[in-house]
């Protein structure tokens, strides 16, 4: 008996120890960190996806330190291979077109009192966007993130485009990767115009971000105005584009208009933002970029913003073509006289004048495909070329003066679908041969039936039209067809076609009918039916 009493009192000393000791933990946190040294508990666990919150910092930091959260996303195959930044050699005529500002972080460290302060006054996580999607086609930074940071580009994108200011993260995460995330966001969307390059973040003793804090423009002071007039400039230019027969005249028509309309300066208001290109008219390489890069996502066609070193931190865009990518720097090529000699460029290409950094190396790699590169230095101009001998080389050695437009409000047109840098588009050129054959025919487009479909359904139409008696109408067909359209003729199933239909709906029983063909030019042949019914 007295031998479990002593056993009973024994349990009961530990316990009331136990307490003791959980309760001076919970007083001293300190003390709890150096205990766990002393066990050897180590700090390697990775937490994401927790929101923070008032009394989670002591969690947060011994599960998550800074170096566990390095990983910026999901495994990536490298296929751009940057080259040394001293082979860089700038050329003359664009020395000093650079001026692009790399994202900053305004990083504070908070010490343990501040940081749980900060936490007890449950910042609010503002918006987390977690309905956004992402199409990673037209958005390749969001598809560089693993699922929990996507979260965090979500939020930061959500909060931006509500113009909201200091939020605290959705997701536990290290301050590295607060950077990688919020320049992800902002490589992705040229629309978020009023967001600036920089960022403040409150972190603590191990590196864990607890507020994020985002920079606005003076557009923020009346944002509805600032967008009204960004979408009235772009739809400009978008107007003309969207004319254009493919992708490839769609964005040299984006490159010549935003040539035109921009003039380089490098103290310019906003000059990060597409907002300073499309309506202030001036900019320097990033806002050249930006524009570029938005005109060409509301084509639908996939342009990323590309961000390196050309001298100095530069910007640039890189377009896909028929699934093959392609540099494109605007920039540049708005010199005097403007050229194209940095459009739809290869990393071979641009290996001795840019070099891709931070997340942008994870972008394509460009190897071009269909695209010859340009060599402006002919004096041969355009007029000089023929219409079915020129070659390839002979098109890339050409002075492509007489390809800039004008006046880029006006759809602009090439000569047998040549381009610059010597591409040819045969569907733009099979298009361009069709138009110039109607216009020697004297017809349009609309006026020609392509098909037997078209064609009986052209002459059911007129033939109820003109009525009863001794009459005639007309259409025009392509010489590729003309053979099908006698065959019908001449074993009656024109009949069937459409004249039996056409008789019901006159109320008529009988008919005459004889073919006449005028052979237009350009292809293209014109009957005249000389019909009679009653």
């Amino acid at each position: 008996m007295r031998l479990l009493k002593k056993l009973f009192y024994g349990i009961a000393f530990l316990i009331m120890a136990c307490c003791v000791l959980i309760l001076v933990c919970a007083l001293n946190p300190a003390l709890t960190e150096d205990l766990s040294e002393m066990l050897g508990l180590e700090e390697n666990a990775t937490v994401v996806g927790e929101n923070i919150g008032a009394g989670v910092l002591e969690d947060a930091q011994n599960d998550i330190i800074a170096d566990s959260v390095n990983t910026t996303s999901k495994p990536i195959e490298v296929g751009y291979i940057p080259p040394a930044e001293d082979a860089v050699v700038l050329p003359e005529q664009v020395y000093g077109k650079s001026d692009y500002e790399p994202v900053r972080s305004n990083e504070k460290l908070l010490e343990d009192e501040e940081a749980e302060a900060l936490m007890r006054s449950s910042l609010p996580m503002g918006e987390v966007g977690e309905y956004l999607t992402f199409d990673s086609r037209m958005y390749p930074y969001y598809a560089m993130l693993d699922e929990d940071l996507q979260m965090l580009y979500r939020q930061i994108y959500a909060n931006a485009l509500e113009q909201k200011k200091a939020f605290a993260p959705v997701i536990t995460v290290g301050i590295e990767r607060v950077k990688d995330v919020f320049e992800a966001v902002y490589n992705d969307h040229p629309e978020l115009f009023w967001l600036e390059t920089e960022y403040s973040c409150k972190y603590t003793q191990k590196g864990i971000c607890l507020e994020i804090s985002l920079c606005y423009n003076d557009t923020v002071k009346d944002l509805e105005e600032a967008q009204k007039k960004f979408e009235e400039q772009a739809q400009l230019i978008l107007d003309g584009a969207v004319k254009q027969a493919s992708d490839y005249d769609k964005e040299v028509y984006v490159h010549d208009a935003l040539v035109k309309r921009v003039e380089y300066r490098a103290n310019a208001k906003m000059s990060q933002s597409a907002y300073s290109a499309l309506v202030n008219g001036e900019s320097v390489c990033a806002g050249y970029a930006r524009a570029f890069q938005y005109l060409m996502q509301q084509l639908n066609i996939p342009c990323y913003y590309c961000t390196g070193y050309s001298g100095e931190d530069h910007a640039w865009n890189i377009i896909e073509l028929k699934r093959n990518y392609y540099n494109v720097d605007v920039t540049w090529d708005d010199t005097k006289p403007t050229t194209y000699d940095f459009l739809n460029k290869t990393d071979i290409d641009f290996a001795q004048t840019h070099v891709r950094k931070s997340l942008s190396v994870y972008l394509p790699a460009c190897t071009g495909g269909t695209l010859v590169a340009a060599n402006t230095n002919s004096e041969d101009t355009l007029e000089n070329i023929s219409d079915d001998t020129t070659s390839q080389e002979e098109i890339a050695g050409s002075n492509l003066d007489a390809y800039i437009n004008p006046d880029p409000q006006e759809p602009l047109t090439y000569p047998d679908g040549l381009y610059p840098n010597g591409y040819v588009d045969e569907e733009a050129k099979a298009q361009r041969e069709k138009e110039e054959n109607l216009k020697k025919a004297g017809i349009t487009e609309a006026a020609v039936m392509d098909d037997m479909t078209e064609y009986y359904a052209d002459c059911l139409k007129q033939m109820v039209e003109v009525g009863t008696g001794q009459k005639y109408f007309t259409n025009v067909v392509p010489k590729s067809l003309w053979s099908t359209v006698e065959k019908a003729y001449g074993q009656g199933s024109y009949e069937e076609g459409y004249v039996k239909k056409a008789l019901e709906q006159m109320e008529m029983e009988h008919f005459a009918i004889q073919l006449q063909v005028d052979d237009l030019s350009g292809g293209y042949y014109r009957i005249y039916h000389n019909i009679y019914t009653w």
